[in-house]
């Protein structure tokens, strides 16, 4: 008696866990919003790429404060993508895009940064004002000493050549 009352309480938990499930999958449709680059100027292009099924449907939209509202595309395997282009007169700092899909909305805050001018790339390590005094006189001595060194070998061969008749 008790093994069966065990049996059906676990069959129910079962039943009920594997019909809760696709229903909460289907709540957290749209899930994610990505967008590229995190840091862009203004008049910047931004793409903006969202997961859920909900997001393929005509009418599906992404919002925000620092560009149009844009519409989204069908990418495939459950995405959507909509690229849009930043305000002139875009506030300087972080920003905030909601997606519209299927009834339901999703805000995903600080999704990107808008600066003022264009994004510094830094030299990376380079350099544009070419060798400098020191690297000159560097280059100088190892010059130098392989041409002393050079000279010296072949002095020697000569010699040693010079002794045997050759």
């Amino acid at each position: 008696m008790r093994t069966t009352r065990a049996l059906a309480v676990a069959v129910t938990a079962g039943a009920v866990v594997g019909l809760a499930a696709p229903t909460a999958s289907a709540w957290a449709d749209p899930s994610n919003i990505v967008a590229m680059p995190s840091v862009i100027p203004r008049g910047g292009q931004l793409t903006v790429t969202v997961d859920g099924k909900s997001c393929q449907a005509v009418g599906s939209k992404i919002t925000s404060d620092a560009f149009p509202d844009t519409h989204l595309k069908h990418m495939g395997s459950g995405t959507a993508s909509a690229n849009t282009t930043i305000y002139q007169h875009a506030t300087p700092g972080a920003h905030s895009i909601t997606v519209h899909c299927g009834g339901k909305t999703l805000t995903k805050p600080d999704a990107f940064t808008v600066i003022h001018g264009g994004v510094r790339g830094g030299l990376g390590g380079s350099s544009d004002t070419g060798a400098t005094s020191t690297d000159m006189a560097i280059g100088g001595v190892l010059v130098a000493a392989a041409v002393v060194g050079g000279g010296v070998f072949w002095m020697r061969r000569r010699a040693e050549n010079a002794g045997r008749g050759f």
